[in-house]
């Protein structure tokens, strides 16, 4: 089979539902929600560039499920049935030319930068590395009663996504957002039936699985997306996650993605994704993709359909990997924030025009971090939500400056409330 025909096959999960083909939109946070928490015509003109762009499955940006833990600035909330309408636009836009859109439910956990939130919880009140401290609170320990509420709003938000028209839903498990911290024993010192052995800090994902699927019944596709490890000193390794798939694998999960890494140690934003020490063979390190070696792993581990995001740069490198056997699905993000239609150019066997570069600003302990790289791209997002090109040669700098000047304008405005309160 060409490349290209090996993607434009269809794929039909376990359930039942047929997905077009193998090409995946991996989540990207838009923040193009209103300061309420609503979706926005920007968000239905961006999805329903993607969907007429050709990509089969395409996950949501990080929708969150408490208004009260935001991840960044203009996240959409979904806690009720307040902007319902509004998430009907947009599963209509998503949905366009049999498109499956399925949304990624998150909470943030301590992944929230200051003064967004009046507060930010977590397993355990462990504080960011030093030099991210500036940007980053420590969290407060969740309760019990909090961590159950967590898990019926999941739940809930789940059951308002169907509700909507959209196609799915994925669990945000991963890039050190809240069920990667109770996954993760960094993250997660519990000593109570949260936390303390690796069954323990699963038992969080599989309530949040459970509690969807109570919601949305069998035949409504439940994803996650999974860190292979965390690639930080003390935190989720592989063989955990290995163990963790097996259980979502027995629990009934539809499909699983497999990423790496935190704000932390941002691996899902270029760095090859493999344990210190280990060898690798010159024909994985020609491989395009960031997880291959693991999702292989996974591979003879479950029968689950798998997805690997990061790294892949051509149509031959993409077609590789479902060929191998090694996934299902090719998962692409942010080649479709600088080039929405790229899908159809690979269906169609030509290349994409534009190439994911690595981002700097000059400024080490910036660029260190995964957030440099969701500003950036977020504002690709929005350009085509408001019906405008991609600018691919954007100086990561000037947009890193625009953000720091947004979010000292947004303290401003909240100090009055703030003395008011004290």
């Amino acid at each position: 089979m060409t490349p290209q025909a090996v993607l434009a096959q269809p794929f039909t999960l376990p359930n039942g539902v047929v997905i077009k083909n193998r090409l995946f939109k991996s989540a990207m946070s838009e923040a193009l929600g209103t300061r309420e928490g609503a979706a926005t015509p920007e968000l239905t003109r961006l999805y329903g560039a993607w969907a007429d762009g050709g990509i089969g499955l395409c996950i949501t940006g990080n929708v969150m499920v408490d208004r009260r833990a935001l991840g960044e600035p203009g996240n959409v909330v979904i806690e009720d049935e307040r902007f319902l309408s509004q998430l009907q636009d947009w599963a209509r836009a998503a949905t366009r030319n049999h498109t499956q859109c399925w949304v990624q439910l998150n909470h943030p956990g301590k992944q929230a930068p200051k003064g967004l939130n009046k507060e930010n919880i977590a397993p355990s009140a462990v504080p960011f590395r030093a030099e991210m401290q500036a940007f980053f609170p420590t969290p407060r320990e969740m309760t019990e009663a909090e961590i159950l509420d967590v898990i019926a709003r999941f739940g809930k938000a789940a059951g308002l996504v169907k509700q909507a028209g959209f196609t799915g839903v994925q669990i945000h498990g991963a890039h050190g957002y809240l069920v990667s911290q109770f996954l993760s024993p960094h993250h997660n010192r519990r000593t109570d039936g949260w936390g303390g052995t690796p069954e323990k800090r699963r038992r969080f994902a599989l309530a949040v699985l459970q509690a969807m699927r109570e919601q949305v019944g069998p035949g409504f596709p439940i994803g996650i997306k999974l860190n292979s490890a965390d690639f930080q000193r003390g935190g989720f390794t592989e063989e955990e996650s290995l163990d963790t798939i097996r259980a979502l694998s027995d629990a009934g999960i539809d499909l699983i993605e497999v990423s790496g890494g935190t704000y932390e140690a941002p691996v899902m934003t270029g760095v090859k994704g493999k344990p210190k020490g280990e060898p690798v063979k010159e024909s994985t390190q020609q491989r395009e993709a960031y997880f291959l070696v693991f999702a292989e792993k996974a591979r003879a581990a479950v029968k689950t359909p798998l997805v690997v995001t990061g790294g892949f740069r051509s149509l031959e490198g993409m077609a590789d990997a479902i060929t191998s056997g090694a996934v299902d699905f090719v998962g692409i993000a942010r080649a479709l924030a600088i080039e929405p239609d790229v899908p159809n150019r690979l269906l169609a066997g030509q290349q994409p025009r534009q190439q994911v570069r690595p981002l700097k600003t000059g400024i080490p302990p910036i660029d260190r971090m995964g957030l440099m790289e969701i500003t950036w791209y977020t504002g690709q997002l929005k350009r085509i939500g408001r019906g405008e090109a991609p600018k691919p040669n954007e100086s990561p700098l000037w947009v890193f400056v625009k953000y720091i000047a947004k979010q000292a304008g947004m303290g401003r405005k909240k100090a009055p409330t703030k003395l008011r309160a004290s």
